[in-house]
Parts: structure tokens; C-alpha cells; sequence
């Protein structure tokens, strides 16, 4: 294992050189991905209606490729996962990446061979990679890496059979074998739709190995490392896996989560490397150790543009050139790729705190969410829920906000607080009707709130009457445009409304 791993350790720091010229020649690289995009998809149908053969720069891409999101893009993947190709991309698709819906409960978006290998399989490689750099006396290829994922679906339509699921599992399921060979649990068990049963077949099968990375969305992980603890009756993980080097981690903060790891972390000299990826694709690397900055990586298959925060509310925003920005602004992303999102709005705003290199930090998302969890919890999805709940317990509310908390026992839930203009006779009755509602209209959520693993059942909390006025009141902020923010990723807002109110 020691000679693998050395061979291993040199092939991925070869791979630093490619790096190195993105990073020295942003703007051309960015720009050769523009147009090899637009070249491969000039006969799909979507290329043909925007005349992509007669786009040779960026203001004509600009000019003939109109914003996108998912609701605009729907049509087309939905014709596309019922079987049609060509539509948006010239090579056949047949995985869709599932996530948290807007209007629906869930998108769908499409995942290519290209952007399998161009961008999440590079993704994993880099995240190695840069590792690999940053410690040269690693072993990382001595032991297993554990990987964290979802599960996936068949979908059929008529005959023809496509396949849908968290993007971590469609890229586990399509693993070229030198990445299976270092990954454990067996596909069989990593891939298990029941929570239960994976976590408790994980967990039993992680004692006996020698893992030396973990990989995974924070809330989740947690769950996983309770269960291997409490199955070795410890807990430190060094005594189970004493040779753990790294953990990758993305898809929510850590920061709820850091005092946890590092107690369950207690002894042993893990590292933390924060990666940005998503149901679209992989965008971004944390590549110095002491700095929460991530590497926007460009030659990944995916071309970028960006809308400046104060626009991106505007009818017809202006979405810039990675050339154009700086390091004040606060922008919304803008994606085309290798699997035929055409200048799609991400939704998720980033800061950029280099221009060479351009590495950045993620500042929140363009629509009010809770994301503290892996929940991604909308503002459109409480509102609705809080519809049904007032409809079926004749509840009527002035104002809310909500927030994240943590029990004593460090499990996470929602607290609302919630002015009512006519209580419900049940408090507990509404906040279970609530709860059953963002379940059957959030996926994302619903898979967070399976047996209370990750989020518990939401609390409500029925406030005194003017509290949010006296909040308004006290931050000078009474008036028609100035409004109680309903969802929050931090108790900052919560906790200062909660002093305005009178102790028993």
C-alpha cells in the first residue's frame, strides 16, 4: 500500500500543473470553454432556436441566449427525461440530479457523461489533489475513503428507462474504477434508500476498515459518526480509524457542527477541506488550509457569469464577464454547462475575496432559505406549509420568523415564532400539521426530517401581541418598507425578539 500510495500522491500533484494555468490564465481558459460549449451543443434544438452557430464571442452569447432558470428550462428536461435527445445537449442523458424544488417539490437536472467526468469527477480528483499538496507526507491512499450519499430512482416513461436520484449517488453509481477502488461502503449498502438500515450497515461495515477521508454534507455525517461511535461504545473516532486524515465536507456550513467534529475528532490530526458542489455541478475548492476561500475551479466544463446583487431582482438583469467583477460585490452565479444548462441562474450568491486567483466565499442565496441542515427550506415552501396549517387548525398569524436550533442532544430543528391573530386550540396539533405539510411539499426537507436523524419536528413558539412591532421599534426600523425577516440561517434575530418578551 505504501508504493500505491506514493504513486497515487504523485499523479495528483502532477495534475497542479493544469491548475497552476487556469489559475495564471483565467479569462482565456473561461472563454475557450465559452465557445467549446456552444460548438458541441449548434445542432441540439435548444442551440439551433438561439443560432449557435453564428456565436463567436461573448456579447453575441449575451446577445442571443436569453437568462435562464429551471422553470424556463422545464419543458425541455421533462422531454428529455421522457426519452427525447438533442434537446438541450448533443450526447444522450439519462440521469437526472434530483433537488429541492421552487414551484415544484422537486427539480430535476440533467447530468451528462461529459459533466460526470469533466466536472464531479474532476471535483473529487482536485479535492484530493490539493490535499495531496498541502501535505506531502500524506497516506491518504494507504486506507478507504468514506462517502457520504443519497439513493436513486427509475423513472419510466412508455419504454424508455432514465434514472433520477442525489447527485451524490448518480456520481458513486458511474465511479470510474480507480475512484471505486479507494471507496467504501460496497455500492449495495451506500447506495440503500432506507436511512435506517444504510446507516446501520455503513456503520458496521466502517469498524473493520482502515479509513483515512470521509466525505459528506455535515448534518448527515454527524448522524453516521454517532452511529459508529455508539456501535464501538467510544467516543473518539481515532480509536475506530486513527489514521484519518481529511474530512471534505460542502452542502451546508459546518460551522453549527464544528464543536461536535471536533470533539468526536478529539486526538487525532483530521483536517477539514470545504468543497462546493451541487445538484448543477461541481464549482469551487477550499485550496489553502488556514482560509475559508474556495478556488473557483474553471476548467471544469462549465462557463460562468454573474449578476451583481443590486440587479439581480431586475426584469432583465446584467450578468458580467468573470473579467468584469470585483471584490466588493456580492454576485448571483451563472452557469452554462456541460450537460445543457444554458446561462441558468443558480441562485446562490458568492463574494469574491481574490481576482488572481479568483477564489471567493458563498454569502447565501438570492431567495430567503434556511440551509442549516441540508433542509434548503424556501420561503415559498413555509409560507404555503403555514397556509394549510392555519386552514386546518383556523389559525391566523400576524408575524414570524423562523430559525435553526439545537437541542441538548444535538439534534437540529425549526423554531417559529409566530404572532397569532387567532391562536390555534392546539399548539402542538398546528406545529404537526405544519411539519406534515413542508414534508409533502419540500424533498429536501422531508429527507432531513427521516426519524428525526438530522432535524426534529418543529417547535412553535405563539408570541405576545406587538413583539415584532417593539423588535421593529427598537432596530428603527416601523415603516412600509421595512419588514420582519422570515427566515434566518443564524438565531442572531431570534434570540433578540425572544428578550422582548416578559418572563413567568
Amino acid at each position: 500500500m505504501a508504493l500505491l500510495n506514493s504513486i497515487a500522491s504523485w499523479i495528483m500533484k502532477k495534475r497542479m500543473h493544469q491548475i497552476d494555468l487556469f489559475m495564471k490564465y483565467p479569462h482565456d481558459v473561461q472563454n475557450e470553454w465559452q465557445q467549446k460549449l456552444v460548438r458541441s451543443a449548434r445542432h441540439t434544438e435548444f442551440g439551433k432556436k438561439h443560432h449557435f452557430s453564428s456565436i463567436q464571442s461573448y456579447q453575441q452569447f449575451k446577445e442571443q441566449i436569453p437568462l435562464q432558470d429551471y422553470e424556463s428550462l422545464k419543458p425541455l428536461i421533462e422531454r428529455v427525461r421522457s426519452g427525447e435527445q438533442n434537446i438541450l445537449w448533443n450526447t444522450e442523458i439519462k440521469w437526472f440530479a434530483k433537488s429541492s424544488g421552487t414551484t415544484d417539490k422537486s427539480k430535476f437536472l440533467p447530468v451528462s457523461k461529459e459533466s460526470l467526468n469533466e466536472n464531479h469527477y474532476n471535483g473529487g480528483r482536485d479535492m484530493v489533489t490539493l490535499h495531496c499538496v498541502n501535505n506531502p507526507d500524506t497516506q491518504l491512499f494507504t486506507g478507504k475513503n468514506v462517502a457520504l450519499g443519497g439513493s436513486h430512482q427509475t423513472h419510466l416513461t412508455g419504454n424508455y428507462e432514465s434514472y433520477y436520484g442525489d447527485v451524490s449517488a448518480i456520481v458513486m453509481q458511474n465511479l470510474p474504477a480507480w475512484a471505486e477502488y479507494f471507496r467504501v461502503p460496497d455500492l449495495e449498502i451506500a447506495l440503500l434508500e432506507n436511512w435506517d438500515e444504510k446507516l446501520d450497515k455503513m456503520a458496521e461495515a466502517m469498524l473493520q476498515e482502515n479509513v483515512t477521508s470521509i466525505a459528506g454534507v455535515p448534518s448527515w455525517m454527524l448522524v453516521l459518526m454517532r452511529r459508529i461511535l455508539e456501535q464501538k461504545n467510544t467516543h473518539h473516532i481515532n480509536e475506530i480509524w486513527p489514521h484519518l486524515e481529511v474530512y471534505f465536507h460542502g452542502g451546508v456550513s459546518l460551522t453549527p457542527y464544528k464543536n461536535q467534529f471536533k470533539k468526536m475528532f478529539a486526538g487525532s490530526p483530521t483536517k477539514y477541506m470545504q468543497i462546493y458542489n451541487a445538484s448543477e455541478g461541481f464549482f469551487g475548492l477550499q485550496d489553502l488550509p488556514e482560509s475559508d476561500e474556495m478556488l473557483l475551479m474553471l476548467d471544469y466544463g462549465i462557463f460562468y457569469e454573474f449578476i451583481a446583487q443590486e440587479d439581480i431582482d431586475k426584469p432583465n438583469p446584467t450578468a458580467l464577464h468573470i473579467s468584469q467583477v470585483d471584490t466588493q460585490t456580492v454576485y448571483e452565479l451563472v452557469i452554462t454547462t456541460n450537460a445543457g444548462l444554458w446561462r441558468y441562474r443558480l441562485g446562490d450568491t458568492i463574494r469574491f475575496t481574490s481576482l488572481n486567483p479568483y477564489r471567493f466565499i458563498i454569502t447565501g442565496r438570492t431567495k430567503h432559505y434556511i440551509n442549516v441542515f441540508g433542509e434548503e427550506l424556501m420561503i415559498h415552501n413555509a409560507e404555503q406549509a403555514l397556509k394549510i396549517a392555519c386552514e386546518k387548525t383556523h389559525a391566523q398569524i400576524n408575524e414570524y420568523t423562523v430559525a435553526p436550533f439545537f437541542t441538548q442532544e444535538n439534534k437540529g430543528k425549526h423554531q417559529w415564532l409566530i404572532e397569532f391573530a387567532q391562536e390555534p386550540n392546539n399548539i402542538g396539533f398546528f406545529s404537526a400539521t405544519l411539519d406534515k405539510s413542508l414534508k409533502s411539499i419540500n424533498s429536501d426537507y422531508e429527507a432531513k426530517r427521516y426519524h428525526n436523524y438530522v432535524i426534529e419536528q418543529p417547535e412553535v413558539l405563539s408570541l405576545p401581541k406587538n413583539t415584532f412591532y417593539r423588535w421593529l421599534s427598537d432596530k428603527n426600523k416601523l415603516g412600509g418598507q421595512y419588514k420582519v425577516p422570515r427566515l434566518q440561517n443564524n438565531r442572531t434575530i431570534a434570540e433578540e425578539i425572544l428578550l422582548l418578551i416578559p418572563k413567568k
